[in-house]
């Protein structure tokens, strides 16, 4: 019979050994803070889109999430740099993550019937999970969840804002279009929509809201506040559809869109008029401003409730 101490040791070398490879199981699954990482496997992915993240250094203890999603021709990598939300990370400790759209041109597909229902196997739902992958890995506060957007990526901001109210507590939307204007007759995956592209999708609130709502069919929860930018000088998704989108928002939360409660001239800055319809709805036109309308990173954290 071996002695009791070498029995022991052989006990005491398999659990330490065990301990380790769970650290080291651990440590593979969390990506590391401070730098765009890929996550290989957040669950279920039914259109393979491309999930990255930005961990800050400065975590919250209970942090918010920042869902950052990019135009047409860009990546997670090229929206991480060219965008400030990195870096206000560090700053208010929550977490972003970058999805990346999986076709080519890097267009996101905001046309096709999956993508336009909730939990229907489109982008909006492998979006949708990485979120909730990201809430369980990190305990992080689900009341402060927050979706924006540029061009193709502001289309799917509104997108996700109908197809899952329930995650988010308000969104950015930079020069897109109303959630649903895209959507194909034919049900093709990443359509180009050119009727509503150049700003000839025109309906009253009370229909927009309609197809807002039939995405999530059923749902009377709370919605995520909007804020809308657009460009008077935008050629590519037309000024028309600034206020398409305003108009859907307008009536999903009820307000008159023809009265909104006010308008302020040169706000936030020269040339940009700011129109609120009530406290989950703000519309901010920029006269002269094209495709897209520049990132307002301080205002997005103060629309957030990051900043005051």
């Amino acid at each position: 019979m071996a002695p009791f101490s070498f029995l022991f040791t052989i006990l005491l070398y398999a659990l330490t050994a065990s301990a380790t490879a769970l650290e080291a199981r651990a440590s593979a699954v969390l990506p590391k803070a401070g730098s765009l990482e890929h996550v290989a496997d957040f669950g279920s992915n039914p259109t393979n889109v491309a999930m990255y993240i930005y961990v800050p250094k400065n975590l919250a203890a209970k942090p918010g999430i920042v869902v950052a999603i990019h135009y047409c021709t860009g990546t997670a990598q090229a929206y991480y740099t060219g965008s400030p939300y990195a870096k206000l990370a560090e700053q208010y400790g929550f977490i972003v993550i970058y999805p990346e759209s999986p076709y080519e041109g890097k267009c996101w597909d905001v046309s096709s019937k999956a993508t336009l229902t909730h939990n229907g196997g489109g982008n909006s739902n492998s979006i949708a999970n990485m979120v909730s992958w990201t809430l369980n890995q990190y305990k992080a506060d689900s009341s402060k969840v927050f979706v924006t957007g540029s061009s193709s990526g502001a289309m799917m901001t509104n997108v996700m804002a109908a197809t899952y109210p329930e995650l988010f507590a308000a969104a950015t939307v930079y020069s897109g279009v109303a959630a649903g204007c895209f959507m194909s007759a034919t049900n093709q995956v990443h359509a180009w929509n050119s009727t509503c592209s150049q700003g000839q999708s025109i309906a009253t609130p009370e229909v927009w809201a309609g197809v807002a709502k039939a995405m999530y069919p059923g749902y009377n929860g709370a919605r995520p506040k909007m804020q809308i930018y657009h460009g008077s000088a935008d050629t590519t998704l037309l000024p028309e559809n600034y206020k398409e989108t305003c108009k859907q928002w307008a009536g999903v939360f009820g307000y008159n869109y023809a009265a909104p409660r006010s308008v302020v001239e040169n706000t936030p800055e020269a040339k940009y008029e700011t129109t609120t319809w009530g406290d989950k709805l703000q519309g901010i036109y920029a006269t002269g401003v094209g495709h897209t309308v520049p990132i307002h990173g301080q205002r997005d954290m103060i629309w957030f409730g990051f900043a005051h």
